[in-house]
């Protein structure tokens, strides 16, 4: 592969984070370095980067206690591991940066590691894979498990420290974190779960982070510092993790996308048997906004459908994202929708003539739009310089790009019929 292209993607790998992640960083080192904040001083130790290794588990652990492994975990707490197999933080790990971490350097990859596959365990289970210079010479220990670093951001990442567990404080009618006899000798309760900051470590770049056009290109928290949504008390966990579940629900997921969206549509009469139609788009429900980031790209259309379905005529278009070139070299358009700002599209067309036409709005969404203009620009350079083996992750990889697309529709409305003369 050539230099050039090396240090390209390195630069993607260091300000694009696959399905929605982000960059190395840690806001709050030198923000609040010696603050009074219980919160910042928490996660400021809990997310000191890189993470140190868990070390030998106590000895009194059973095989399950030791373990780092999330299917351990999935012994006591089923729910949450179920929601997270659902989660893209199970697969962080993909074809996505795996094909990257064959064709670039240890130095161009450990950063991203961070947020991909956080615990040293799983960046030495990588550099063994990988061979690279310094990978450790003996296997893993008992208690790491030999695939650990295929499986993303696992649940030790966030609740496993020196094989101590943390956690938030129990919820009402729930042992504390402290009772005794509780496996793994209980956990540490610590309300900074609950805190939109604990997300930052991967979801906001510092302020001096790498930026376009005056803009940070991860901006998540900050965005929603300044909506509603933070006045009100809603944190990124009330969307994301509601009732505390580990889905991590986003712009993925059509769910999501229908929460975040209101929507609403008017038909009104114009003279000469012709109508002229409205849709407003609002970002209600995101504290930040839609999209947050670069990667995704969304179309919204009005349409116009008969009452059999078989004609469709488009009236209206916007397009709703970041857009960069592939390299993150220069923005070419921010159509982003702010929290509860609103997105118009009009458009007048002749009353029809037959019963049951109906008008819609489609929202077409393309999570991984960026992604799949990388992936595909990769392959036309410079897939002959790949090894058969970094090709085929690449092409996973760009396929599962382009699969993640599709279309909702969030609206629909009766058109008139044209008036008899």
């Amino acid at each position: 592969m050539t230099s050039a292209l090396v240090r390209r993607i390195a630069v993607i790998l260091l300000c694009v984070a696959l399905g929605g992640g982000a960059w190395l960083m840690w806001q709050l080192q030198s923000a609040t370095h010696g603050s009074q904040d219980p919160v910042a001083r928490f996660l400021e130790r809990h997310w000191e980067k890189p993470l140190p290794a868990q070390g030998m588990p106590p000895a009194h652990f059973n095989k399950d206690e030791a373990s780092l492994a999330p299917a351990a975990c999935a012994e006591c707490h089923a729910e949450q591991h179920r929601d997270w197999d659902t989660s893209l933080h199970s697969r962080t790990m993909g074809n996505g940066i795996l094909w990257q971490a064959r064709a670039l350097s240890p130095s161009a990859v450990a950063g991203c590691l961070n947020c991909h596959a956080p615990l040293a365990e799983q960046k030495a289970l990588l550099a063994r894979a990988l061979n690279w210079p310094d990978a450790p010479a003996t296997e893993p220990p008992d208690y790491v498990p030999p695939d650990l670093h295929r499986q993303g951001l696992v649940c030790a990442a966030c609740h496993v420290r020196a094989h101590k567990r943390y956690g938030p404080p129990a919820r009402p009618g729930k042992l504390p974190g402290d009772a005794p006899g509780l496996p793994h000798d209980g956990y540490q309760e610590a309300v900074a779960f609950s805190d939109s900051r604990f997300c930052a470590t991967c979801h906001q770049f510092p302020e001096d982070g790498t930026s376009l056009n005056g803009k940070l290109l991860e901006n998540t928290l900050n965005e929603w510092r300044a909506s509603r949504h933070a006045a009100e008390g809603r944190a990124c966990q009330t969307c994301h993790m509601p009732g505390r579940r580990h889905l991590w629900r986003g712009i993925h997921d059509a769910d999501m996308v229908r929460q975040a969206l209101t929507t609403e549509l008017s038909v009104a009469q114009a003279a000469n048997n012709r109508l002229q139609v409205r849709a407003e788009i609002r970002n209600s429900g995101a504290g930040h906004y839609f999209p947050t980031y670069l990667v995704p790209k969304v179309w919204l259309r009005l349409v116009a459908v008969d009452a059999a379905g078989d004609q469709r005529i488009q009236l209206a278009e916007a397009v709703v994202s970041r857009e960069t070139d592939v390299w993150l070299s220069e923005e070419r358009s921010d159509t982003r929708i702010a929290p509860d700002a609103v997105r118009v599209l009009e458009a007048g067309l002749p009353a029809p003539a037959e019963p049951g036409w109906q008008l819609e709005l489609h929202v077409d969404v393309a999570p991984r739009e960026h992604y799949e203009r990388m992936f595909a620009a990769v392959l036309r350079d410079n897939g002959a310089q790949l090894d058969a083996v970094t090709r085929g992750m690449l092409e996973a990889a760009l396929a599962e790009a382009r699969a993640s697309r599709y279309t909702l529709v969030a609206q629909r409305r009766a058109l008139p019929g044209a008036i008899a003369n």
